[in-house]
């Protein structure tokens, strides 16, 4: 074999073998294998958030309940005699034989109450549900108070689900003559499983051998890397072709194998498990009452000149002396009150920054200006004016 090719074996020894270092072959360029990621693909950056996380299957949706109660065993910290807490007690002592005039009926110890539910989809009979009681009179306060047997209704008028059992809401209420302390809220509360579901709520989740996924926040760029994921698991899943299609910037609507036909909940749990990486948008919240900005990181900012300063204003007061003298006589000299106000502008000069491309150039740049959250909100307004910011602002 050496001969034919005329290859010494020697030549085959590394050179270790003869005392000589072995020669390192060159580490591979990482660069070189790089391939330009498409903004479409479901893993175009970071890893992926599930579809389940994402959006819901059309049909599968929670429904509103409501219903007018009474709430009892109130320590006099209920409605002042309103008329319908009056007429909501001789209605409900009349259920049990009891007829009573409503205006002899006093209601200081109990509050006409609003209840509202949510009803998750796939609730069966008898499954229990939490509900939040709140008070509709003057009443001051529900705490120990028991919520009597209420129906909640749906839109449609019909009764799903019957809520009853003793308010929490956690609050404590401590007043003296002059002075009361509150914590929390007091006039509402919550009953935790205090619903019984009464009534099933059809769902249907496939219709012509389809299911829809709605996102939850629309976005056409969202919708087509889920369309592109699905699409990439489609001969996993045992479709035929491409099943996943992009019916607008909230819906991708699936056609389902002819496997899972029998079994469409698997289906659906297969879906639930891909991961797609969601694409945020340049966006800028900003609360004015807790001084709380919130900022992605699309944000962007152009280049601009920023100069912000505060004015301050000081008042102040003292007695001053006035009417004395040398030659002036007894008893003329007197102490006048004085009051100054002085103002006071701070602030530094005119700031030039350059574009900014990112949420952290953004921050490092107005942190530079030390700046308050509350004067950034300013900073942030006057640039959105400006067209300088790139994004959207939303003040709360």
């Amino acid at each position: 074999m050496f001969e034919r090719f005329r290859i010494p074996f020697l030549a085959l020894v590394p050179m270790l073998a003869f005392g000589q270092p072995a020669v390192t072959p060159p580490a591979p360029n990482p660069a070189a294998n790089l391939e330009p990621v498409s903004p479409l693909r479901a893993n175009a950056v970071g890893g992926g958030v599930r579809i389940k996380d994402l959006g819901f299957i059309a049909g599968a949706r929670a429904n509103q309940l409501t219903g007018f109660g009474v709430v009892v065993g109130l320590n006099n910290t209920g409605d002042k005699d309103t008329v319908y807490s009056k007429q909501s007690l001789a209605n409900m002592f009349k259920q049990f034989g009891i007829n009573v005039p409503a205006s002899s009926v006093s209601s200081k110890n109990s509050a006409a109450v609003m209840i509202t539910a949510l009803l998750p989809p796939f609730m069966k009979n008898g499954s229990k549900i939490d509900v939040t009681v709140a008070a509709v009179g003057d009443a001051t306060s529900l705490t120990g108070g028991q919520l009597i047997v209420t129906p909640l209704m749906g839109l449609d008028g019909k009764v799903y689900a019957v809520a009853q059992g003793p308010v929490s809401n956690n609050s404590i209420m401590i007043s003296a003559e002059g002075a009361a302390i509150t914590k929390n809220h007091p006039t509402a509360g919550q009953i935790v499983n205090g619903a019984l579901v009464e009534k099933e709520v059809n769902v249907t989740l496939v219709r012509n051998n389809q299911i829809d996924i709605v996102l939850r926040d629309s976005d056409y760029t969202l919708v087509a890397r889920m369309k592109e994921a699905i699409n990439r698991e489609s001969q996993r899943l045992g479709g035929r072709g491409l099943i996943a299609e992009a019916l607008d910037g909230n819906t991708v609507r699936v056609k389902m194998p002819d496997q899972f036909r029998a079994s469409p909940i698997d289906f659906i749990a297969q879906l639930h498990a891909i991961t797609v990486v969601p694409d945020s948008k340049a966006l800028v919240v900003m609360n004015e009452k807790t001084g709380t900005i919130v900022a992605t990181s699309r944000v962007k900012i152009l280049s601009c000149a920023i100069a912000h300063g505060n004015i301050y204003l000081a008042v102040s007061s003292y007695d001053e002396l006035q009417g004395g003298g040398a030659f002036a006589p007894p008893g003329a000299a007197a102490l006048v009150p004085s009051d100054v106000a002085k103002v006071t502008e701070q602030g530094g000069g005119l700031n030039v920054f350059p574009e900014l491309p990112t949420v952290q150039d953004v921050a490092r740049a107005l942190n530079s200006l030390g700046a308050t959250p509350r004067d950034m909100m300013a900073i942030f307004q006057e640039l959105k004016k400006a067209k300088a910011l790139q994004a959207e602002l939303i003040v709360q």
